[in-house]
């Protein structure tokens, strides 16, 4: 397994993705700085960064690592061989949390974060059997969609159901490691002596799980393994990935003793429930229906908001998504008009306007990764011919809530309309009045048809998108190729 050309193969691997990742940031870097030039008065000067962390040891540099990497692994499948390995010190980072607060990331070099890598494969190979099948993160087999299909499936046809939510603090810190060690021992999990040696080599701290490579993942499986066989055993539905955990069942005495479960893991584990984080047990049922406890319509799991026969995109993910588009459309339409003087603008004349046309074109981008309505809708109603999703819908494919999504279509319609009209304002006081000539003369009504019908070299390159038929497109594609089949690779978040 920990044979030199085994181990060379995942260093190349490991240092050809993070190469491939620095490539990507370069790339963006530069086309941003060259839009910038064209945008602005004054660009900010482009300065190629590379993380700080490389210059503290060539094995964290992954160009030097793909170059060395048969001499790399050579020396340590060696150090295996003899039990002299031992990974090197990780860098710390402490990361921003979207909920307030940091947590600390560890990096390691390259070739520790390839074996680290190689024994999460390993293990789960083994032992993914074992597991729950309500234990959705860190698994070849299951995702973040699974678990959040599973669970809406199993609320579709309930007018009630008691929900529990509770949160973790910091999960990954806390985990005792005499707790963690008894978990791998007392479970018929296949471990070799030489697996439990380099886990434990791994597990440098007194307590906690490392944040930022590989094992980690498998073993915050394990550590909930008694957890989730205890769930099991009462009966009910839950849906557990990494440390979000999310339980629901028609019976109260049963949600409470799943709840009590979940205070005996902290106990046993010591990691603290998060009581300000924890929404704790509440009815799941209509906003019209009379409930005799606290109740609520939908809740939040993984970015969804679940309710009952609903998949929607929680409020903060969908806060996120109207941001970045009412950034692009300020960054092209409005940003370079700010200026006292204008530099590099080219003014909208002939019923053309270049920075609209880049605005629309970076919008459909971002939504629905450039695919036009027509294709949308062909595929959607049966056409030939197959689609890849990309953007941000790709992170939602399960989402079929059409009243929140015919929402988003309006909001977006009335933040181009609203645009467009500052535009004009900010044009006309540089001395260029556009107020009765396209697209600033058409009404609000008018928006979506007026620039769906323009062309740009025969193309629809003005047309607005619609989250509506990005869905529509989505849902067909899921009954025909599954969800493997739609979902952005990245939105399974916890990949190292």
């Amino acid at each position: 397994m920990f044979d030199a050309t085994t181990v060379e193969k995942a260093i190349r691997e490991e240092s050809e993705k993070l190469i491939e990742r620095y490539n990507t940031y370069h790339n963006a870097l530069h086309a941003e700085w060259t839009r910038n030039k064209k945008r602005i008065t004054s660009p900010p000067k482009k300065t190629v960064l590379k993380p700080d962390y490389w210059a503290l040891d060539k094995k964290f540099d992954p160009f030097y690592c793909e170059r060395k990497s048969k001499s790399i692994a050579l020396s340590v499948a060696k150090k295996i061989r003899s039990g002299t390995y031992k990974p090197h010190s990780p860098h710390e980072k402490l990361i921003p949390k979207s909920s307030g607060g940091q947590r600390r990331l560890r990096i390691y070099q390259i070739p520790d974060a390839a074996i680290s890598r190689l024994l999460y494969r390993r293990l789960l190979t083994k032992n993914k059997h074992r597991f729950s099948s309500f234990a959705y993160a860190y698994r070849d087999d299951r995702n973040v969609h699974f678990a959040i299909q599973d669970m809406a499936v199993e609320l579709e046809d309930r007018d009630r159901a008691f929900v529990a939510e509770f949160d973790f603090s910091d999960f990954f810190g806390n985990i005792s490691h005499n707790f963690l060690l008894n978990e791998l021992r007392n479970h018929g999990l296949l471990l070799s002596d030489q697996d439990l040696a380099l886990i434990k080599l791994f597990l440098n701290e007194k307590e906690g799980i490392p944040q930022g490579t590989s094992i980690s993942l498998f073993l915050a499986n394990v550590a909930c393994f008694t957890l989730d066989k205890r769930l099991e055993e009462l009966g009910v539905k839950f849906a557990r990935y990494a440390d979000d955990t999310v339980i629901c069942t028609p019976s109260y005495d049963l949600a409470c003793k799943a709840v009590q479960a979940l205070f005996e893991f902290s106990r046993a584990s010591g990691v603290p429930i998060n009581y300000k984080k924890s929404a704790g047990i509440h009815l799941l049922t209509p906003s019209d229906f009379p409930a005799e406890i606290k109740s609520k319509d939908r809740f939040d799991f993984l970015g969804y908001a679940i309710g009952n026969g609903t998949i929607g995109i929680k409020h903060s993910s969908q806060n996120k998504i109207k941001k970045q588009i009412s950034y692009l459309l300020y960054r092209n339409l409005i940003q370079p008009l700010r200026a006292p003087k204008l530099r590099a603008v080219t003014i909208p004349s002939s019923r053309k306007d270049e920075a609209l046309l880049t605005a629309m074109m970076q919008t459909r981008r971002y939504i629905c990764g450039g695919l036009y309505k027509r294709q949308l809708s062909n595929y959607a109603n049966g056409g030939g011919g197959q689609l890849r999703f990309k953007g941000a819908m790709s992170f939602y494919p399960l989402v079929n809530d059409i009243e929140q999504l015919q929402e988003l279509d309006g909001w977006l319609v009335s933040t181009i309309h609203r645009a467009l009209r500052l535009r004009a304002k900010l044009l006309a006081r540089h001395g260029f009045t556009r107020f009765s000539v396209f697209p600033f003369s058409v009404p609000h009504a008018a928006l979506v048809r007026s620039f769906d019908r323009y062309r740009v070299r025969a193309k629809p390159l003005l047309e607005i998108p619609s989250f509506v038929l990005v869905q529509a497109a989505m849902r067909r594609a899921l009954k025909e190729h599954g969800i493997h089949y739609v979902m952005n690779p990245q939105s399974d978040p916890y990949t190292y």
